[in-house]
């Protein structure tokens, strides 16, 4: 009887301390899963990539009900693309906003979509990035040890030099920042002039001090980094269409309840396609304003370029012959 009546006492003693103890022990389940990831990308604050990304933390952390963090280290802050990329492919980066360098320079496939006015404006530049070749590429990043979740772009690339150009031959030898992409390289190249692959955060003082004579840029980064200052002509092309892919590391999406995979990729899908979409209007009133400086402003087509445009695709369809794919899919567009 002593035994029974211990045990009685025992359990009277400890049933409170249960009861308190329950709720301590569910707070604590829930803190686990608790998720906190990184995303990494080279433009500064102020671009509109890196807002998209920032909106993408905020959206998640709302429909997570503050579970899911996610810090937006812009400007290159975990360094190059190459970096993130081996980051990435570790597992030391759990997400990433990339141009396509760093694709198209291991593959000549991904290059297709710096093809010279494949997208006459930015909404058909929209189609073709959710279009089937497109979409192709997008599930052949798996082979990277990655995980894509879509494509987002900046503006249609424009050209800014330090000295008045009124036709393509003022370009002939010239040193223009490029970003290190093997097709946009070739393009120039087949101009005349010298690409000159260039770090974004070193432009400014290279183009102010004359270490380069050009860059391509687009209208947004022409007038937020003020690279206007030090022009003598901005020439209005939309040549080029510069995208952005949205990226995972394979090894840690792994890891992710699919339940949250699905909230993941619902956010980031959706903020790049409102991204591409927001650009036409983006475009017109970085230009308006640019138009407002005594900087000149050039308007030009295909033709300014002369035959360096035919030889690029002749040369690119060889290359990658998926590009034979992606024009068809252009030729349909209005």
């Amino acid at each position: 009887m002593s035994f029974f009546r211990g045990s009685i006492r025992r359990l009277a003693v400890s049933a409170p301390t249960l009861v308190l103890a329950l709720p301590l022990l569910a707070f604590t389940g829930l803190s686990a899963q608790a998720k906190e990831y990184r995303i990494g990308l080279i433009t500064p604050p102020p671009h509109q990539w890196t807002k998209a990304a920032q909106d993408v933390a905020d959206t998640l952390k709302t429909r997570s009900e503050d579970r899911i963090t996610l810090s937006v280290f812009p400007s290159g802050q975990l360094g190059s693309e190459a970096e993130m990329m081996r980051q990435l492919q570790s597992g030391a980066l759990d997400f990433a906003f990339l141009t396509l360098g760093e694709f198209a320079n291991r593959d000549d496939k991904y290059g297709i979509f710096l093809a010279p006015y494949i997208a006459k404006n930015t909404e058909q530049a929209r189609k073709l990035l959710s279009g089937p070749t497109a979409q192709k590429l997008l599930a052949s990043v798996s082979k990277l040890g990655l995980v894509g979740f879509g494509y987002g772009m900046a503006g249609l690339r424009e050209i800014a030099t330090r000295d008045t150009v009124t036709d393509s031959k003022d370009l002939s030898g010239k040193k223009i920042r490029t970003v290190p992409f093997k097709p946009e390289l070739d393009f120039w190249v087949k101009l005349g002039a010298a690409p000159t692959p260039m770090p974004l955060p070193a432009l400014y003082d290279a183009f102010a001090n004359g270490q380069i004579d050009g860059m391509q840029i687009d209208f947004e980064g022409t007038w937020n980094s003020k690279y206007y200052d030090h022009a003598g002509t901005i020439i209005h092309s939309d040549h080029m269409m510069f995208p952005l892919i949205a990226v995972g590391s394979a090894r840690n999406w792994a890891s992710i309840d699919p339940a949250d995979q699905t909230m993941i990729r619902e956010t980031i899908s959706a903020r790049l396609d409102s991204l591409i979409g927001s650009y036409g209007a983006i475009d017109a009133d970085y230009l308006a304003k640019l138009k407002g400086t005594d900087v000149p402003v050039l308007s030009v087509d295909r033709s300014f370029f002369g035959t360096a445009i035919d030889d690029w695709y002749t040369e690119w369809r060889e290359r990658a012959p998926l590009l034979k794919e992606l024009e068809a899919e252009a030729a349909l567009l209005d």
